[in-house]
């Protein structure tokens, strides 16, 4: 990257840390930018700031929102004896694209992993556990991915689980093995929850 000033290799360099973002796409973004008026990369940077500053994760469920309760927590026409656990909020926003889950959530924000060193007190199984025994939930519907640490971490929920009142669900295989929810397309996700089954 000779030849550019200091503030465009800086900026390059943070875009490369996104996530499917390699140099090059890194520096068009950056000269994208370069060619925008003022106004509109303020408005970027702002939107960033504010995204950083209000966003958290929901009280109850963990899912990305700006209040104490994330919309579908607060809704009141959700299905709450119906809880869906899954990884990551980016889950969820993959389900609710389907149309045809009316439960609530509960947000993993991860899976386990021991080579990694992710445990089950690296994750929000507690919470799960607590609201289990606090709502009235009658049914769990565990849609973690069907990769190796998301087949762990179901088979966990499965062991913690299985004493509890609750009817245990695993999403079947419409999910291509070793794929993850963010990138299934809504057919696949529909025959996943159609062909759910208890465990």
């Amino acid at each position: 990257m000779k030849g550019l000033p200091g503030s465009m290799r800086t900026l390059i360099a943070e875009f490369s840390k996104m996530p499917g973002i390699g140099p090059k796409s890194a520096q068009r973004l950056a000269f994208f930018i370069l060619t925008k008026p003022a106004e509109e990369a303020k408005k970027l940077s702002d939107a960033i700031v504010k995204l950083k500053n209000s966003v958290k994760f929901c009280g109850t469920c963990n899912n990305l929102s700006d209040q104490e309760l994330c919309e579908i927590c607060g809704n009141d026409a959700r299905d709450k004896a119906t809880l869906c656990v899954v990884e990551r909020p980016s889950d969820v926003i993959s389900i609710e694209k389907m149309g045809q889950f009316n439960g609530v959530y509960h947000v993993l924000l991860g899976a386990l992993s021991p080579l990694d060193g992710v445990g089950p007190e690296d994750l929000k199984i507690d919470g799960l556990v607590k609201r289990i025994r606090k709502e009235k939930i009658k049914e769990v519907i565990i849609a973690t991915n069907s990769n190796t640490e998301g087949e762990a971490t179901a088979l966990y929920l499965v062991k913690l689980l299985k004493s509890s009142p609750v009817k245990l669900y695993r999403i079947a295989y419409g999910m291509p093995v070793g794929g993850n929810l963010e990138y299934a397309d809504q057919a696949t996700l529909y025959k996943a929850f159609e062909g759910k089954k208890e465990v």
